[in-house]
């Protein structure tokens, strides 16, 4: 049966908006690698850096939005991940190589909204780390810090 409409031997298709379509895409370190239409910011260990959480960002699916990060991390690595923000309520995530969920922080220890992470390597590659705002609660500037923590000697 032909919908009306159409012109004959054409079938009606569903156009899904490109915004939609960034939820269902793969984001592990190796789909970053081998696509362009993912690419998390590289950031280097025990830098600070000033950014923008914006709706142009990745859609999470529950109202906000996600920034990555993509930072090269070696087994045995101690790590503290800082997430400071004024404007939203800060969600810090860790993926594996593999794309695993690795460790997650909403509220550091200090009450505030803010994220705090300590966690330890246990293989070398890119990891990722993502920044997002707690559910529906925005967009707008943030700190993000990646520290390598030395052994007590």
């Amino acid at each position: 049966m032909i919908n009306k409409g159409l012109a004959v031997g054409l079938k009606q298709v569903t156009i899904i908006p490109a915004t939609y379509l960034a939820i269902a895409i793969s984001t592990t370190p190796a789909f970053a690698q081998a696509n362009k239409f993912y690419n998390p910011i590289s950031i280097p260990l025990g830098n600070e850096l000033n950014d923008t959480l914006s709706d142009k960002d990745i859609p999470t699916g529950q109202g906000g939005f996600a920034r990555d990060y993509m930072v090269k991390l070696t087994k045995g690595d101690n790590l503290a991940i800082d997430l400071v923000s004024e404007s939203f309520d800060c969600m810090i995530t860790l993926l594996a190589p593999n794309g695993t969920t690795l460790a997650e922080n909403d509220d550091g220890p200090d009450g505030t909204s803010n994220s705090l992470l300590f966690t330890r390597i246990a293989e070398t590659g890119n990891y990722v780390i993502r920044v997002r705002s707690f559910g529906e609660t925005g967009i707008g500037a943030f700190k993000l810090k990646v520290t390598r923590l030395q052994p007590a000697k």
